[in-house]
């Protein structure tokens, strides 16, 4: 009876183990910035803060680096359910949610502080959450890419009569591309990935990008001049499959939720922090760098922001636009 009781003990041991690992559910987390970059320090943040709050229920393995595959690729995966998570890109996650296009309004913010503000602001973030939920996707929180620049070979920028002609890759979202066209420049789509190659033989002149992307991927080795334009500012979406949402238990989404917010302000400080750094480096590596005056260029983008405001997204524009003004 005794050794019956010592059997049977060991049993229900062995059940509740195999009941506790077959409950674990184990996401990934794939994003295309490098593994010193904020968005990956702060995913990996997100996923140990995760386990914490559910008891190592949930496991989330990130991976860097588009080891996964581009900004693209994820968020095709994001929404077919096969990848689960992603720090993604506001100018790809346009292509599925346009209404994210209105945070990149030409010159709508005074800092990063100040978009913040904006994005966090429930009128305009809820409604951006049920744009994400109709297209299969559940927005956890808005990562910050910082207010971005402009990099070339030819001249400073001053005015926009100095991107006229200019050959400047920018992303393949259609604000930056009307922004630069607006100036007078000369698009071109190149993957991140390449552009350092691109900007080295000259297939293009210059770049738009945050300081911190320009400093992590050494864009300043082959670029002479940097002009602080603050033309734009983007977000880092941190997105997650709806169909791997909804088998999560309602504690669980309150974890993923509260881990979410908590990331997404770590990650904010650390690019602040890194902003300062990068501009020191590229500026010790010889870049000569200019401050703009951004009047001249805010005219001459005026018609960019009046097609927006009168398009398909067009409350979504005006609300922004509203909460940005309330929020100085």
């Amino acid at each position: 009876m005794k050794r019956f009781t010592q059997l049977a003990g060991i049993v229900t041991l062995a059940l509740c183990a195999a009941t506790s690992a077959s409950a674990q559910t184990k996401l990934t987390l794939g994003h295309g910035a490098a593994l010193d970059n904020p968005r990956h320090l702060a995913s990996v943040a997100f996923a140990k803060r995760v386990a914490e709050l559910t008891n190592n229920e949930i496991q989330i393995q990130v991976a860097g680096s588009a080891q996964l595959g581009d900004d693209q690729a994820l968020l095709t995966g994001n929404r077919t359910g096969s990848i689960q998570m992603s720090a993604n890109s506001q100018g790809q996650v346009s292509s599925v949610v346009p209404e994210i296009n209105a945070i990149g309004m030409p010159f709508l913010f005074d800092s990063p502080e100040h978009a913040w503000k904006v994005i966090d602001d429930p009128k305009v973030f809820d409604i951006l959450k049920s744009r994400f939920d109709a297209k299969g996707l559940i927005l956890l929180g808005l990562m910050d890419n910082g207010i971005r620049h402009v990099s070339n070979n030819k001249r400073p920028v001053n005015a926009a009569a100095d991107l006229k002609g200019m050959k400047v890759r920018t992303p393949a979202d259609p604000v930056t591309v009307d922004i630069f066209q607006g100036l007078g420049a000369e698009t071109q789509q190149i993957k991140f990935s390449e552009l350092y190659i691109a900007l080295q033989q000259g297939v293009v002149d210059g770049q738009e990008n945050p300081l911190v992307n320009i400093a992590a991927s050494k864009l300043y080795e082959v670029q002479k001049f940097l002009s602080l334009t603050g033309h734009k500012y983007e977000t880092n979406p941190l997105i997650m499959s709806k169909t791997a949402w909804t088998k999560l238990t309602e504690p669980q989404r309150q974890a993923l939720s509260t881990a979410a917010k908590e990331a997404v302000a770590i990650q904010r400080k650390m690019m602040r922090e890194s902003e300062v750094k990068a501009e020191a480096d590229i500026r010790a590596a010889g870049v000569q760098i200019n401050k703009v005056d951004p009047a001249g260029l805010r005219a001459a983008t005026a018609p960019v922001v009046e097609k927006w405001r009168n398009g398909g997204i067009a409350p979504m524009v005006k609300q922004i636009e509203a909460s940005a003004i309330a929020a100085r």
